[in-house]
């Protein structure tokens, strides 16, 4: 507290404002360290590439760079929302069909000390949202599943695992996603839950979370009408006030009546969930003065701390909120250590110990190889044989990824073909007859995508034509539908006979997911969410 108070007091005016900001830092580790340098912010997200050698030799720079030591975070979601140079483990969808809370601890255990390894310190999950409207793109796979008993049991376990070893946890979105089925990346969304509703769900996660000492909570772009109206039932306009801009969410009903006292971060600023709300001058600085403690991400970093140099001027930002956000920003960095004189530096060869190393590899392997769920095999297809089916056609968009311009390949077509398959990849215009195959196989990866406001089975993109889409051939050859993400897809094809959920595409799912079609290993997933979205169409 001494150290949180004495480094306070001896910043600049701009540097305590500088504090209030995480960067998000994709760039080449050069470019990385010369943001920090020229900016000294608070801290940066990482998007970190799998040069090890690079990455540590950044973590290492970046102690150097600032007076004042930086958090470093990412987002640790699991799956493809991973250290690309780390351990692959499932997301929290797959964790939630393994059920398994020992299982959940280990594999949150394994991505913190690989994280913390590399020199990261905060992470924002656990993610606490449910899989409520289950067209909901942004919850996705990201979210622990719709049962609210489960959410809890593995985000608790998560957070306990992150924070024993190193890295502060954050729970978000702040005030709970899942029942709008919009993405606040496009537009700011609704919570519509009454506020009696919202304590049995939403209310009960979070308290839970702060009662366990959970260090952040992300404030998000989401706005919570039955709160502001039990405060003001006039409050118009107001009421749809997300909660990175609002008072009542953020300091009343999170800090007053929920009890938390750590640090409040925002979810990305550039999001237009919040830049739909004003014009960013005046936005900007309302997610400080609105009782946010650190501004995520900016397009214009000087701009932006500009923006709050004037609003400290024309007093919209006292300097007294200031000093009250600065003061959780070190805190925060207090509480992890990062402030003692002997904390250990990010060292290569202490790093090669801890990250990616077999044990991990095989603690992972044992879980991910639970995650596969077998939704329905109404037809006895499975398992699969290159003696029953030996020619296969496979329908596939790829791996869709938010940032990744064309989809990359799905490697289960050339594992099939090594079992002893013929494996053919649909191109349009291609005769799809039980003369040339004996097996048809959809394949789709879509995790959460950022900027997609709605995931389905696009049969016209994936078959090349009108004509393709509406054709159906379960009823002449053999069908197969399996999903590495999204987990919903019998809703546009509730006839298919057979279909399995993975909830992602990493290279180590895919390997799972094969032996379990082959029949090597037993379909050991539970459906944490209802893949046949109330409808009993899709069970038959």
């Amino acid at each position: 507290m001494a150290w949180v108070a004495a480094t306070r007091d001896a910043f600049t005016p701009r540097d305590k404002l500088s504090q209030l900001f995480v960067l998000l830092e994709r760039g080449s580790p050069a470019e990385a360290a010369e943001s920090v340098r020229s900016f000294r912010p608070g801290g940066i997200t990482r998007i970190y590439s799998d040069d090890l050698h690079a990455e540590i030799e950044l973590a290492r720079d970046l102690g150097t760079l600032s007076a004042v030591p930086l958090l470093v975070s990412a987002d640790l979601e699991g799956s493809r929302m991973s250290l690309p140079l780390g351990t692959p483990v499932p997301n929290p969808l797959g964790l939630a069909a393994v059920d398994d809370v020992e299982a959940t601890t280990a594999i949150s255990t394994i991505m913190a000390r690989e994280a913390h390894a590399v020199g990261l310190n905060w992470s924002f999950t656990p993610v606490i949202d449910i899989n409520a409207a289950w067209r909901s793109a942004i919850v996705g796979t990201r979210s622990y599943g719709s049962d609210i008993d489960k959410v809890e049991r593995h985000a608790l376990a998560q957070i306990a695992a992150f924070q024993a070893n190193g890295v502060a946890a954050t729970v978000k979105h702040w005030p709970g996603e899942g029942y709008d089925d919009r993405d606040q990346h496009l537009v700011t969304t609704v919570n519509p839950l009454s506020m009696p509703e919202w304590e049995a769900s939403f209310g009960r996660l979070y308290r839970k979370a702060i009662q366990a000492g959970v260090m952040s909570v992300m404030s998000a772009h989401i706005a919570l009408p039955a709160f502001a109206r039990a405060i003001d039932p006039d409050a118009g306009a107001e009421a749809y006030r997300p909660a990175s801009l609002s008072k009542l969410l953020n300091q009343d009903l999170l800090r007053r009546e929920l009890g938390f006292n750590g640090l409040i971060v925002s979810d990305a600023t550039p999001m237009a969930g919040m830049g739909d709300w004003g014009p960013r001058d005046e936005v900007l600085p309302e997610v400080i003065i609105s009782g946010c403690d650190v501004i995520l991400f900016s397009d214009d970093p000087n701009g932006d701390l500009m923006r709050l140099v004037k609003a400290v001027a024309d007093g919209r930002l006292s300097q007294e909120r200031v000093d009250e956000a600065v003061t959780r920003v070190l805190a925060l960095k207090a509480a992890l250590g990062l402030h003692k004189a002997d904390r250990p530096e990010p060292n290569l060869d202490a790093a090669r110990r801890v990250v990616a190393t077999e044990e991990n590899r095989l603690i992972a392997q044992g879980v991910t190889a639970r995650v596969p769920t077998l939704v329905k095999d109404i037809r006895n297809l499975l398992p699969l044989s290159p003696a029953k089916t030996k020619r296969v056609l496979v329908y596939s968009g790829g791996v869709i990824l938010p940032f990744v311009p064309h989809p990359l390949p799905l490697s289960l077509p050339k594992r099939l073909e090594e079992e002893g398959f013929e494996v053919t990849v649909y191109e349009a215009g291609m005769e799809v007859s039980p003369r040339n195959f004996d097996l048809v196989l959809y394949l789709f990866a879509e995790e959460t995508v950022l900027t997609r406001s709605r995931i389905f089975l696009d049969w016209t993109r994936l078959t090349g034509s009108v004509f393709g889409a509406m054709s159906r051939h379960w009823h002449d050859i053999p069908t197969v539908m399996v999903s590495f993400g999204y987990p919903y897809y019998l809703y546009d094809a509730p006839r298919v006979p057979t279909y399995v959920n993975v909830y992602g595409s990493s290279e180590a799912l895919q390997a799972a997911a094969l032996e379990c079609l082959m029949g090597r290993q037993a379909f050991a997933g539970t459906s944490p969410v209802d893949p046949f979205v109330g409808s009993e169409q899709g069970r038959y």
